[in-house]
């Protein structure tokens, strides 16, 4: 396995070995010891799957406390672009933003801790999106930033997504008051 970290503390991508041969393949998808490798030592409690046509964007969603939610996310099928949007008022990198690009030939799996915003847009036709997430979800306590803000500079790399009504009015980050 190996792991990238970024520029934002927290985020963390890990590649997994794929061990292929005539008959298919094997990886580990989750290890704590990635964790330990790295210092963290998240407490999953609930996964979670979406299927997305290409094209569709998910985002920027969180969780408020005491319902706030680590995620560890990949896609079993297709290719996502990945966003964690720093929403740690403290934080140096605060209204800052990672991409990663989460893709089923690679592996790949990217660890965004509590404390971001995170969304994705499915890149290709039923693109199958997993997460695990360390707390539970709780409706009540959910937030999020809107995906098109120009302070937050994303580039999803497409100009008309698929989005959700309730994604389309989330706050701008100058209006938004992090809970974090």
């Amino acid at each position: 396995m190996d792991h990238k970290l970024f520029d934002i503390e927290g985020l963390v991508e890990f590649t997994p070995r794929v061990f292929a041969d005539d008959r298919g393949y094997f990886l580990e998808t989750f290890s704590m010891k990635w964790f330990e490798a790295v210092g963290i030592q998240p407490n999953f409690v609930q996964d979670n799957q979406s299927v997305s046509k290409k094209g569709v964007l998910r985002g920027l969603h969180f969780q408020k406390p005491p319902f706030a939610q680590g995620k560890l996310v990949r896609v079993a099928t297709g290719k996502a672009l990945d966003v964690a949007v720093d929403i740690r008022k403290n934080s140096p990198t605060y209204g800052q933003h990672v991409t990663c690009l989460l893709d089923s030939e690679k592996q790949n799996v990217f660890y965004i801790p509590e404390g971001f915003a995170h969304g994705f847009v499915a890149l290709e036709e039923g693109t199958t999106f997993l997460y695990k997430c360390t707390n539970f979800y709780a409706s009540a306590t959910e937030g999020g930033l809107l995906w098109s803000d120009p302070a937050l500079n994303i580039d999803w790399g497409l100009t008309d997504p698929l989005v959700s009504p309730k994604d389309e009015i989330l706050p701008l980050l100058q209006d938004f008051d992090s809970p974090f």
